[in-house]
């Protein structure tokens, strides 16, 4: 019987083979967030860290402890507004994209 990863394993592997596919999760986790599911947001945008800039670099970028990342996209977080929008910021930069609210 083949050995099976488990769902993040392969949600992080897809992430850094397709570059569309890491747009559309990231896209996906913000739109989770503003559409008010904050815990699948978070969930979402946790994974997308995880498999692109992982919580170091992150942090490094946004003058945040990267434990502190780590817990603000935990399932008990609670982001801050300045926190959450630096950190999608660098996010959005990082992965040449600009997302819109419409």
């Amino acid at each position: 019987m083949a050995k099976t990863g488990s769902f993040k394993e392969l949600v992080q592997t897809r992430v850094k083979n397709d570059k569309k596919f890491a747009e559309a999760l990231l896209r996906e986790g913000v739109d989770a967030m503003l559409s008010g599911d904050v815990e699948t947001g978070k969930t979402i945008l946790r994974d997308y860290i995880k498999a692109t800039v992982g919580f170091e670099e992150l942090g490094e970028a946004t003058g945040t402890q990267p434990k502190s990342l780590i817990r603000m996209f935990g399932p008990r977080g609670n982001p801050q507004a300045k926190n959450l929008f630096s950190v999608l910021g660098y996010l959005q930069k990082r992965a040449g994209l600009k997302l819109h609210v419409a």
